[in-house]
């Protein structure tokens, strides 16, 4: 089903600054702002630019607590099973592992992590001449030669096959913004088969900035990603598409090409048949929405209201926050970095009743989860697991664990000094955490060694694989300059 099109985020106004492209490491060095719908407030803009890159001020007194009981329930794993194993893989390029965020906060630049139907693996990860993909078994060994995507920028999402995969990127583009086009790339044998780009003049659209999902169902691919108008009704406004692909490069029916106007993060579940199950956080409706096949206008279900300009919703799907999970009775879970809302409401200012002004609840992001009944539905009141208040929670990832619980992680910050959406403070460890799907804790809140900094695999047996830079991450200051690198990944493991 092809939604119908909506207006762009800024109503009939253009965007009042250029949006420069993106690297691989720094990914922008805007510093425009946008106007809301009264046309005389100033805030922050899209993530595209990453604006209002300021020293982070005005502290918050340290304090810590976590919601719930701190126990292992009767029968269920206790916090000492969750201790990955990790295996070294040596990289043939460096890997650039931190990227800018908002107000320059530090991220992980993402990594994407997936199984073929014959247990082997791939992980793609970006350098400076192109994305590499580097096979391994299924014990998380290397097994071959990087295959090196010349000149895409990006890990948006991966598919691994037993003859090769398929990497969402970004690929070189001419349009009036000088920016990159999106583009599913396709590699059978070592060699490429197909290079589909999914932006283009004739759609008037560049994705100087993925913040995609790419997933397969066995027939047909489903690229959820960020796109920049460059030309007709949304010309120099962002707003999201997906694409649906066949498995010879082609395009397909269905999706849309401009759905949740400023998408601040993607998720993308394949499904069987129909519509692929997607949610995204929009920073004019401000809040996570369900946008399964309707891309997301005025009557896409409710998640979670948050204030959503740009940097304050936590972190983007699906490399940062989020991800979704499906049940084996159909429901779905998804975690996300959240302020919650101490009030929402329509924006009066706003002509055409399509804004939403809310309150954060919360000056520090906490670690929430959300259940759908279904692909379309929104859920009930979302469930929190932690309340500390001077303690930053960044990096939020859920995942299946075994048949019926699932595995909620995070990275902390305690001493948290926040402004304009993000915070610095002094990283804490890797947390995991169990809960089964009523949100109920299964397990001890536990700090690993291990970090967790993009998409998780999981095998056949539920076995939860990963790769991640080995180094401390520090969330003290922003950052400038270009992006530390390494030589190394590390596989992890964690076995239900």
């Amino acid at each position: 089903m092809t939604s119908a099109r909506r207006a762009p985020r800024d109503g009939n106004a253009p965007r009042d600054s250029r949006h420069e492209s993106h690297d691989d490491t720094r990914r922008g060095t805007g510093t425009g702002t946008h106007r809301d719908a009264s046309g005389d407030t100033p805030r922050p803009t899209h993530r595209r630019v990453r604006a209002a890159r300021k020293p982070l001020v005005a502290g918050l007194a340290a304090t810590a607590a976590l919601v719930g009981a701190w126990y292992a329930t009767a029968g269920a794993a206790t916090a000492s099973t969750l201790t990955p194993t990790t295996v070294a893989v040596s990289l043939s390029a460096k890997f650039p592992y931190l990227s800018a965020g908002y107000n320059n906060t530090r991220e992980w630049t993402r990594t994407a992590t997936a199984v073929a139907p014959n247990g082997t693996l791939r992980v793609a990860w970006p350098a400076s001449d192109g994305v590499h993909v580097t096979p391994l078994t299924s014990a998380g060994k290397r097994s071959g030669a990087d295959t090196v995507v010349k000149s895409a920028k990006e890990v948006g999402g991966l598919i691994a096959h037993n003859d090769g995969f398929a990497l969402l990127t970004r690929v070189a583009d001419t349009n009036k913004w000088k920016e990159t086009a999106a583009a599913i790339v396709r590699y059978t044998h070592g060699k490429q088969t197909f290079r589909t780009r999914l932006t283009g003049t004739a759609s008037h659209d560049t994705s100087p900035t993925l913040d995609g999902q790419l997933t397969w169902n066995g027939k047909k691919y489903g690229a959820y990603f960020v796109v920049h108008g460059a030309g007709g009704f949304a010309d120099g406004h962002f707003g999201d598409k997906l694409t649906y692909v066949g498995a010879k490069g082609a395009k397909l029916t269905g999706g849309w090409g401009w759905g949740c106007s400023h998408n601040e993060g993607i998720a993308l579940h394949a499904e069987t048949t129909g519509d692929f199950t997607s949610l995204c956080f929009d920073d004019w409706r401000s809040g996570l929405f369900v946008s399964t096949g309707i891309g997301a206008p005025d009557v896409a279900p409710v998640v979670q209201r948050e204030q959503c300009w740009a940097g304050y919703c936590g972190g983007t799907f699906a490399g940062r926050t989020g991800d979704l999970v499906k049940s084996s009775t159909g429901r779905y879970a998804t975690a996300f970095a959240s302020r919650g809302a101490a009030s929402a409401r329509k924006n009066p200012d706003d002509s055409s009743g399509r804004g939403w002004t809310v309150a954060p609840r919360t000056g520090t992001h906490q670690v929430a989860v959300a259940f759908l009944k279904n692909r379309s539905s929104g859920p009930g009141k979302a469930i929190y697991l932690t309340n500390a208040r001077t303690v930053e929670h960044v990096n939020v990832h859920v995942a299946p664990y075994g048949r019926d619980r699932l595995l909620v992680s995070w990275e902390a910050l305690k001493n948290a000094r926040c402004a304009s959406g993000t915070c610095t403070g002094t990283f804490t460890g890797t947390h995991l955490r169990l809960i089964d799907w009523n949100g109920t804790f299964q397990s001890p809140d536990k700090v690993v060694s291990a970090r967790i900094t993009g998409d998780l695999a999981v095998q056949k047996d539920g076995t939860l694989i990963w790769a991640y830079a080995p180094v401390t991450p520090t969330y003290a200051k922003p950052l400038t300059g270009t992006s530390p690198t390494t030589t190394n990944l590390r596989i992890a493991r964690l076995r239900p």
